[in-house]
């Protein structure tokens, strides 16, 4: 059996030594495309590999086709919207993320995202405290519920929506749940944003939502650039001078919340949620593990398509 690591980013070394350990003590051989720079590349080293392991890497229908011995691809890290589901379901390929793995290194960078946003970027002006102020929590997965802990240690007041999760399993993490999206930006002073780019939430991030936060909100997006409304977003941050968006996933309107709120709006070059030594090491390895109990046990517990 061959694994391939295919990372446009590559993985830390220490996380590459830790994924050949685990594949290599399973008997099976392990492949290496770092850096790469062209799709044919990925085309070719994924010919004859039996498993692969991704980051944010593309896998398309073309992938899949000349991929003709592959059985699952596991993408380190929670979301997967990198990987065609469909298509790969067609292939009969296992897909599977590696939830949880990367989850406090995203929830630190939410957290440090809202100081440096309360604290106008650090600009020499006088900011505002997290202490005391309400958190909505859109979507109390993994992330989610870090981000709340966390949040516990700065004195903040915890609130969260989830539409799959019940209140009950919020409550014990001390989040006050609340019915509606509508009401957690209403309530909230800041709010962090969890929920995955799907086909529902899409733009479902827009300046009507948005502008339902009290004077002073600030939305926080460790999430995806998919869900944000840029459009409205940046008409409502026109109209409500007060507003202040902060994300580590560039937006494609990015120059335009440049030029028009230069102190309200910042964005990180790249994604950097699980730009950490240890969320980098935890999910490679992961997934290592994944994929050998996948081929030796059939193991499909983090499975994502159908």
């Amino acid at each position: 059996m061959k694994v391939l690591i295919a990372t446009d980013k590559p993985f830390a070394k220490v996380a590459v030594d830790g994924i050949r350990n685990v594949i290599e003590a399973a008997g099976y051989e392990l492949a290496l495309l770092e850096k790469y720079t062209d799709k044919k590349q990925l085309l070719e080293a994924i010919s004859d590999a039996n498993a692969v392991i991704i980051r944010s890497d593309i896998i398309d229908a073309e992938v899949l086709d000349a991929a003709k011995s592959l059985k699952i691809v596991v993408r380190a890290g929670a979301g997967y919207d990198n990987v065609d589901l469909d298509a790969a379901t067609k292939h009969n390929v296992c897909v599977m993320n590696t939830p949880g793995q990367n989850s406090n290194a995203v929830a630190e960078l939410a957290l440090g995202l809202m100081v440096f946003a309360v604290r106008n970027q650090y600009n020499g002006t006088s900011g505002t405290e997290l202490k005391g102020k309400k958190l909505g929590i859109h979507a109390c997965g993994n992330v989610g519920r870090n981000v709340a802990r966390i949040a516990k240690g700065f004195g903040m007041d915890l609130y969260g929506f989830d539409a799959y999760c019940s209140a009950e399993s919020m409550e014990k993490d001390g989040i006050k749940a609340v019915s509606s999206q509508e009401e957690l930006y209403q309530t909230c002073d800041i709010v962090s944003l969890h929920i995955p780019a799907t086909p529902e939430t899409k733009n479902s991030i827009n300046g009507a939502l948005v502008g339902l936060l009290p004077k002073g909100g600030v939305l926080v997006n460790t999430a995806r650039k998919e869900v944000i409304d840029e459009v409205s977003l940046i008409n409502l941050m026109e109209q409500r001078p007060d507003l202040r968006y902060v994300t580590d996933i560039m937006p494609a309107a990015h120059a335009t919340f440049i030029e028009k709120f230069p102190e309200r709006y910042f964005s990180t070059p790249k994604k950097m949620g699980a730009q950490t030594a240890e969320a980098n090491i935890n999910a490679g390895i992961a997934a290592a593990h994944q994929i050998v109990d996948f081929l030796k046990n059939g193991n499909e517990r983090f499975r994502v398509n159908k």
